[in-house]
């Protein structure tokens, strides 16, 4: 089967993008509400939390929002939130209290949690620490670092001590991660490195073996002569980076990067690209039937019907 045949399984060619909003600074953060019906998203520099239903259209939630980033649902239907801004993990309670989950790693602080998911199997809590938000005053706010590496952390859903899952050097910048299907495997993509690492997930949710999975996802981020980080981040940026991705229930990667969505087999092989009028920056399933695909693009926000939808949802 050609890569044209193979996307044509999971998205009818003749499907074409719905545009639901525009007029943001850059959307990220997609979760979809089941309980709702609604999607939750961020606008990160815009420091606001918008929703989106049919019933309602597109309604601010919350400003200021500490630049929240990426977003998840836990078990008993909390939101999660990666608040760039406060450098912390920040659960939502349907009451519309405010609680922490993650702060800090040993007595530090935490760089800028960036992106989240929950495990099904026992509720932990799995999140990527980048330290984007603590250099860039457009996604976070300028300060100081106490960790001196950018990590992959499990919180226990009970609460306590964090774990880290990675060795400190594994990544430059960790940024999107997902789940297999089955949760035997934890997906993370490296903005900086342009590449996606694959891990085994234990039954006591420890990672192991982690390897490449795919790579070549854009031109990675090395800088160039007299270049600032912030120039630098800013070509990646704007060439499309690898950042939020989500695996489909057959095992497929959906990813972002240069031209659109990138997606990526189970077994490692590229079968096509969702093109996208902006950068994509983060993706989501959800809709009555969880077959429309949300698309964070930048100033606008999309959605495409797929004939696949995701694993099951917490």
């Amino acid at each position: 089967m050609n890569t044209r045949d193979a996307l044509a399984e999971l998205v009818d060619p003749a499907e074409k993008l719905s545009l639901l909003g525009s007029g943001y600074a850059f959307t990220e953060g997609p979760a979809w509400s089941a309980a709702e019906g609604c999607l939750y998203f961020s606008d990160i520099p815009g420091d606001a939390r918008w929703r989106w239903s049919d019933r309602g259209g597109m309604e601010l939630v919350k400003r200021p929002n500490f630049k929240g980033n990426g977003m998840a649902f836990d078990l008993d239907g909390n939101l999660l939130v990666c608040e760039s801004v406060t450098s912390c993990v920040a659960r939502f309670r349907r009451s519309g209290e405010r609680e922490l989950v993650a702060f800090h790693y040993r007595g530090k602080y935490l760089q800028s949690p960036n992106d989240i998911c929950t495990r099904r199997a026992d509720g932990s809590i799995y999140f990527s620490d980048p330290d984007f938000g603590r250099w860039n005053d457009v996604v976070g706010a300028k300060r100081s670092r106490d960790l001196d590496f950018n990590g992959v952390y499990r919180a226990p859903a009970e609460g306590g001590e964090l774990q880290l899952l990675v060795d400190e050097d594994e990544f430059v910048m960790p940024n999107g991660l997902c789940f297999s299907p089955d949760e035997t495997l934890l997906y993370v993509d490296d903005s900086h490195r342009g590449h996606i690492k694959v891990f085994d997930v234990a039954g006591d949710g420890s990672l192991a073996n982690g390897r490449v999975f795919f790579e070549g996802i854009g031109p990675g981020i090395e800088p160039g002569p007299e270049e600032t980080l912030l120039e630098r981040h800013s070509r990646l940026h704007n060439s499309g980076a690898v950042d939020g991705m989500r695996c489909d229930e057959r095992g497929n990667v959906w990813v972002t990067g240069p031209g659109g969505i990138w997606v990526i087999s189970p077994e490692g092989e590229r079968v096509g690209v969702i093109e996208t009028p902006e950068v994509a920056g983060n993706l989501c399933w959800g809709g009555g039937d969880l077959r429309s695909l949300f698309l964070m693009t930048s100033t606008t926000v999309h959605v495409l019907r797929t004939r696949v939808g995701p694993p099951p949802l917490p």
